[in-house]
């Protein structure tokens, strides 16, 4: 609890000790009603001072409607008709629930400011005399070596280039398994170093930081505001001089023609106090924020309660290929040969590429360590010429292996050998088609081919089925060939999808598909956020998967997944839709009391007590609600 909020509480319970005290003296000592009026005056400047403060710095300001103007005409009336206990303890219970609130956004704030507690407070760096000190990160240049101690969080992204560790980055994607880390990976801000100690070359200032921007992207993700939040501020704005009027004239007109003057001006104040409307002006934004939280928990960064309103309003969910659904890292999934052993053709095979640095190479090398295990033939000095465009050419046992391509296989075997290779052993091959083919030709004589395919994501089926359930149109986007965009539909169980599509060309398909949406539909693009920007930036929510260490990702979305799952996307439109379930419920609960109390107000049924409930235990009841959101996964 901040000092503030203790001060305030302390205020309140001195204030509610002297209510006490001026009951007793009002109910056991017989004393006159200026003594009387006395004590309970102290106790209300005592207890609402401040309220009587900020009411007339608005007025002064021009900010004349609002719940603590509400309050103040509402007790001062009931000074005026001699309600002495009743004034007061309107005053009492509004500074009551007022603090509940403050106690309430406090809490929520601070929930999330734990759960982002990545800014690192200082780097280890070497001084010109070669001893360790600490700095502040922002103090810290690009291309600086620091140290990070176990226990520390890591203050800047850079390079390990000493030293091995596991990473708890828990606070950035939700997940409790540690992330082993070796030299010559890359680290970001914000991870916490769990074991060994590593030496970071930094790679950014902090500024630019993958924890800087994450922590700005939190602290201003309450500015974008939902509809809802945007409807409760207008409705406030008019709703309170609405009710002033009608106010004033229950208590005229109706005394006009009764002569009533008395009862008709304390319902009127009875109306006053219940018409404040706190439970919505708090718990609304209070809603949003707790779905924030909760989705920033699971490791979705949310830049706006609008955007997690519009999410619980999708309809149409399209999805990139590459690094959304598939890992964006190959494999080969099979080896054909027709001259030779499958064994010798991936060993050659991986011979020709170990010197390439390539994705491909990298997995032709990798598929014959897992199955081999022994890397010394691999140790051979022998050169290797590259053929741009085609593939590589090798020396091994005197003799010649080429691996790549069809044209590098005309141009080693010659176009009519190749011609006639493709006759026999290739004719209706499907493996053709579904991915990168690797071929494989050694002294003159074709031995088979590799193919090299992209790896679904663990997840990706379990997403698209439960996207399916929840009744999307789900449509995959890729660059790739038809017959690798067939297969990956074909195991994922899409059934809309288009292949062989330019950056532009994805656009055009957004554009087509929102238009064919309704018209409170919302489309989203999941993307990488690497060379998605156009596309995020058109749909009507941009998703980018695995933020964690990409700023394109967290620059160009309005929703980043700061992992490499798809199933969040679930989470975080479950997250939204129950987070909008508590917002109607705070609307539809709120107006629906206040509504009938007024009614009962207005008809002489509720008393002062039942408008301090429709004030202040609507607002307790739909803030305790709203903080349910906190706790959604």
């Amino acid at each position: 609890m901040t000092k503030k909020l203790k001060k305030r509480l302390y205020r309140i319970i001195a204030g509610a000790v002297c209510y006490a005290a001026c009951m007793a003296l009002e109910k056991l000592v017989p004393v006159s009603n200026n003594v009387l009026l006395i004590a309970f005056l102290v106790t209300y400047f005592i207890i609402g001072g401040d309220v009587l403060k900020g009411a007339a710095q608005n007025i002064i300001k021009g900010q004349i409607f609002d719940e603590k103007f509400l309050m103040v005409i509402a007790t001062i009336g009931a000074f005026l008709s001699s309600q002495y206990p009743e004034a007061v303890a309107v005053m009492l219970f509004y500074q009551i629930g007022e603090w509940f609130q403050s106690y309430a956004v406090n809490k929520s704030r601070r929930s999330i400011k734990d759960l982002m507690d990545i800014r690192p407070d200082y780097a280890n760096v070497y001084n010109e005399a070669g001893e360790l000190v600490s700095v502040d990160p922002d103090e810290v240049s690009i291309g600086t070596t620091i140290v990070v101690k176990p226990g520390e969080k890591i203050p800047l992204d850079g390079e390990v280039i000493k030293g091995e560790t596991s990473l708890d980055t828990m606070a950035l994607t939700g997940e409790s398994l540690p992330r082993e880390i070796h030299t010559g990976d890359e680290v970001i801000s914000g991870c916490i170093n769990l074991s060994g100690v590593i030496e970071v070359k930094t790679s950014k200032e902090f500024g630019e930081s993958t924890v800087a921007k994450i922590l700005n992207l939190v602290e201003n993700a309450t500015a974008k505001k939902a509809e809802a939040e945007n409807f409760i501020s207008k409705f406030a704005k008019y709703y309170t001089p609405i009710v002033v009027f009608l106010a004033v004239a229950l208590a005229i007109i109706p005394s006009i023609i009764t002569g009533a003057w008395g009862k008709w001006v304390y319902r009127a104040l009875c109306f006053l106090v219940i018409s404040c409307p706190c439970a919505l002006v708090i718990s609304i934004p209070l809603s949003f924020f707790g779905g924030i939280g909760a989705a920033s928990k699971a490791g979705i960064l949310v830049k706006g309660s609008n955007y997690l309103e519009a999410l619980a309003n999708a309809e149409t969910i399209v999805m990139d290929k590459t690094g959304t659904l598939t890992k964006g890292q190959f494999a080969v999934t099979k080896i054909m040969a027709v001259n030779e052993s499958e064994q010798r053709v991936l060993a050659y095979g991986a011979f020709a590429e170990r010197l390439s640095t390539h994705p491909i190479s990298k997995s032709i090398m990798a598929a014959y360590q897992q199955k081999n295990g022994d890397m010394t033939i691999m140790s051979s000095n022998e050169a290797v010429e590259e053929k741009a465009g085609f593939g590589v050419i090798a020396r091994k046992d005197s003799g010649k292996i080429a691996v790549g391509n069809e044209k590098l296989m005309a141009h080693v075997l010659g176009a009519e050998a190749w011609a006639a290779c493709k006759e026999k052993y290739l004719a209706g091959e499907k493996a053709l088609s579904e991915g990168t083919i690797c071929h494989v030709a050694y002294n003159d004589t074709y031995w088979g081919f590799l193919l090299i395919e992209d790896q679904l994501k663990e997840d990706a089926a379990d997403c698209v089925t439960e996207l399916k359930k929840a009744g999307m149109r789900l449509v995959m986007l890729t660059g790739d060939q038809k017959g690798v965009a067939d297969k990956v539909a074909g195991q994922l169980g899409i059934t809309e999808y288009y292949a062989e599509l330019l950056p532009g060309d994805k656009v055009d398909h957004v554009e087509k598909l929102l238009a064919e949406k309704s018209e409170k539909g919302r489309l989203i693009f999941v993307g990488d956020g690497i060379n998605d920007a156009p596309v995020l930036a058109r749909a009507d929510i941009g998703i980018a998967m695995g933020g964690l260490g990409s700023d394109a990702a967290i620059e160009a979305a309005d929703i980043v997944i700061m992992t490499d799952e798809p199933a969040k996307i679930t989470t975080a439109m479950h997250i939204s839709k129950e987070t909008l379930k508590i917002v109607k419920q705070n609307i539809i609960f709120a107006i629906g009391v206040k509504v009938l109390v007024l009614i009962l107000a207005a008809l002489g049924v509720a008393s002062m007590w039942w408008a301090v409930f429709a004030d202040v235990g609507v607002a307790f009841i739909a803030i305790l609600n709203a903080m349910r959101a906190l706790k959604l996964k």
